[in-house]
């Protein structure tokens, strides 16, 4: 995946361990193929061309009058790059195994096509998360207006690591809140889950993984259904999330 953290997804996903134990083997090399790497570029431009139609605001001026300096603005826009980057393959995760456990076949036996080099950014940005019993009460605040306004029974790692500048966090969120939820926000979110539905059932699945091979082994975790609903979960919420992180990216442009 070329990511610098574990992202919630994997370990909530590694503690069905059969389940785990099947899906990761098989798609290991999925995930390092050229044809996801592809895919997660062309659903990223998908994703930061359609937040423009929600006119993200600028934070730029605001930062600055804050005393914020190019470097720590640079930093932040790091950050972000590292999220912009990862969601992507963690979503198309959530993705297949949630097609799997539902009885969907992945027909594409093909192998995946080596991707070259690196295509991820570097991963040397520091990687501090402000946990809510570290954080100060507007940030708790904030992750509380997160969770109810999202519909989440945790703050994801992306928001936690931008509450390390709570100030600009709080702009950031301050101008996306409003709109969490309107018509246009709802759009742009369900055509990015569609989309990782439909370039899902295209990628290699190299070792012939069955629905019914992986329901096996869930069951041999626990009930079928409640694992779907973990699963289900973290691919509902991803799209959001990699929307919302989209808007982000644009309020720190240049």
């Amino acid at each position: 995946l070329q990511v610098p953290w574990m992202g919630v997804v994997a370990m909530a996903f590694a503690a069905f361990r059969n389940l785990y134990g099947v899906f990761w083997p098989a798609f290991r090399d999925t995930f390092a193929g050229a044809e996801l790497v592809s895919a997660c570029a062309q659903l990223r431009r998908d994703a930061e061309t359609a937040v423009e139609a929600l006119n993200p605001p600028s934070v730029l001026t605001r930062l600055e009058t804050f005393g914020y300096a190019p470097r720590e603005i640079a930093q932040i826009r790091d950050m972000i790059e590292v999220f912009s980057h990862g969601n992507f393959p963690y979503c198309f995760m959530a993705t297949l195994m949630r097609l799997l456990l539902e009885g969907h076949e992945l027909e594409n036996r093909a192998p995946p096509r080596p991707s070259a080099g690196r295509h991820a950014p570097p991963v040397e940005v520091p990687f501090l998360l402000i946990e809510e019993h570290h954080a100060d009460q507007p940030t708790r605040d904030i992750y509380a207006d997160i969770r109810a306004r999202l519909g989440l029974p945790f703050v994801n790692t992306d928001y936690r690591a931008l509450s390390r500048w709570p100030s600009c966090f709080a702009l950031l969120w301050g101008d996306l809140r409003g709109h969490v939820a309107t018509p246009p926000y709802e759009e742009i979110v369900a055509r990015l889950h569609a989309a990782f539905v439909e370039a899902s059932l295209a990628l290699p699945n190299p070792h012939a993984v069955s629905a019914a091979a992986l329901r096996a082994a869930a069951r041999r975790d626990g009930a079928l259904e409640e694992i779907l609903d973990v699963v289900r979960l973290f691919q509902w919420l991803l799209p959001g999330l990699i929307t919302n992180i989209a808007f982000f990216r644009a309020q720190l442009r240049p």
